[in-house]
């Protein structure tokens, strides 16, 4: 069974290199969808031989979903640039797609989580499981910008598997904290658009549960400084994304 890698980037020249490779041994196609870099980005994907496709960025669903549609094969598996496949999820794919292909239409793969060198086991971000190989006439990409999800038809066959996807979501808690303003903008325009109304209520109470869920519900005191952070930043998201609606309307 033959499998279509797909990438979508944007500036990602300090990732894209490493994604590209670590899709390699387990694909036979590779496809980058890239929203107009202006780094290095392209250059470092056409020395690597993939196909490179530049395409107007609408919304990470729809990217996704543009890319599904140029790919060969029906198998896919998706990446973003910063993501790379773990040893064991390499060895695990190769052995198993061939023998379950006939009855499985998705695979469900954990998330490892790296926060400025820190690998996160507790909090939002642990268990973090996501449907990232899986035979696309069965299923494209759904839910909600900038989270994005694959949405399998009903009755699908859903498998685990046991390795992982190396995720470095930030390299620097600035980094972190400009992800979580750019990602609490597109979440509050998709939530405008499906009507869903705001106040500052909401966004205080919301935004000290999100962190509440975080640091204690979920556990993330145990990761130490980096939960804080983390939770601390999943509380600013979820306030501001609030906020922003009420600033939009």
């Amino acid at each position: 069974m033959k499998i279509s890698g797909v990438i979508i980037t944007f500036n990602e020249e300090e990732n894209i290199g490493e994604c590209i490779d670590s899709l390699k041994e387990v694909v036979d196609e590779i496809i980058v969808i890239d929203s107009f870099s202006t780094d290095a980005t392209e250059t470092i994907c056409r020395n690597k031989n993939v196909k490179f496709i530049q395409n107007t960025f609408q919304g990470h669903i729809q990217q996704k979903n543009f890319a599904l549609h140029q790919t060969s094969n029906n198998w896919v598996l998706s990446l973003d640039a910063d993501e790379r496949l773990s040893l064991e999820l390499k060895k695990e794919i190769l052995n198993c797609i061939d023998r379950n292909s006939e009855f499985v239409e998705a695979y469900l793969i954990k998330r490892f989580n790296n926060y400025c060198g820190k690998w996160i086991r507790h909090g939002v971000w642990y268990p973090d499981k996501k449907i990232r190989l899986w035979n696309k006439t069965r299923g494209k990409w759904d839910g909600r910008n900038p989270h994005d999800k694959v949405v399998m038809d009903k009755n699908s066959k859903i498998q685990p598997l046991n390795g992982t996807i190396l995720h470095y979501t930030a390299r620097t808690p600035e980094q972190y904290k400009l992800q979580m303003e750019k990602f609490s903008a597109i979440a509050a325009h998709s939530m405008l658009k499906e009507r869903i109304r705001s106040n500052l209520l909401k966004a205080y109470i919301g935004g000290a549960f999100a962190f509440f869920r975080s640091y204690c519900l979920r556990l993330g005191f145990l990761d130490g400084r980096a939960g804080y952070e983390i939770a601390i930043g999943y509380g600013h998201y979820t306030l501001m994304k609030y906020k922003k609606m009420l600033t939009k309307n």
